[in-house]
């Protein structure tokens, strides 16, 4: 019983953050008429998918992860409502559109908290504090004073969840999360949001795009250096745990 309400905490914790980041970008891309094939939260083989007017709605089986898949995305189009045909300043409102949602939910979810437990002032004092220090963090990330020992991911962030008691202790943890993913995903490394904007702002400055084949080598380097990084960060996770 326990391990299945644990389970339950950190598949709705995670699976829940990703959602609003996928709709960040959903909605984004929609506004500005790009056409999205899928929406898919979770990885995997579907578990059930229901196709609308354009967008097909799926449910995979791995809740931890998901994707909005934009026609001229993964590669360019010159289809009308093409995500590579977007202006430059909309195609980086859309990569914004997921961080974006992650940080003013987390940030909300603070607030919030703060209110119930004695006033409005203390809670914009105290979500204050919080934005400053996040923005502390980010000081050492650049500086290079955070070693990669002390990142965490998905298995540490699952230990901290199944650790937390009561509703306030899970939305704490929750609020803090968003914020980490939402400011994790805006930094300029290729294959994050943050790296793609990157491209895009230089892109911009020169006034013409990448070679396709470069922009995809760009991104292929970056996903790679994620994929080991991650592997090297869990298994850090796993050795605090045992």
């Amino acid at each position: 019983m326990i391990f299945t309400i644990n389970a339950i905490k950190i598949i709705f914790l995670l699976g829940f953050l990703i959602f609003i980041h996928e709709c960040g970008h959903f909605f984004v891309a929609k506004a500005f008429k790009i056409k999205v094939r899928e929406f898919s939260l979770g990885f995997g083989p579907k578990l059930i998918s229901k196709q609308g007017s354009e967008t097909k709605y799926s449910l995979r089986w791995i809740p931890l992860g998901g994707y909005v898949d934009m026609v001229g995305e993964a590669e360019r189009s010159d289809e009308e409502g093409s995500f590579s045909k977007a202006s430059v300043l909309k195609r980086i409102a859309i990569l914004l559109g997921g961080a974006v949602i992650n940080i003013i939910f987390g940030l909300f979810c603070y607030f919030v908290l703060i209110l119930i437990k004695t006033s409005i002032i203390e809670a914009f004092i105290a979500t204050g504090g919080f934005v400053g220090s996040i923005v502390e963090s980010l000081k050492l990330i650049f500086t290079g004073n955070v070693a990669v020992e002390q990142m965490v991911g998905p298995v540490g962030i699952s230990g901290i969840v199944v650790q937390s008691s009561g509703l306030f202790n899970f939305v704490y943890l929750l609020s803090i999360i968003s914020v980490s993913l939402g400011v994790t995903n805006l930094l300029p490394i290729p294959a994050l949001d943050g790296g793609r904007i990157f491209l895009l702002i230089i892109e911009g400055l020169r006034k013409k795009p990448f070679k396709e084949n470069t922009e995809i080598a760009i991104n292929s380097i970056g996903f790679t250096f994620l994929i080991l990084l991650s592997i090297y960060v869990t298994y850090n996770d796993v050795v605090r745990i045992f």
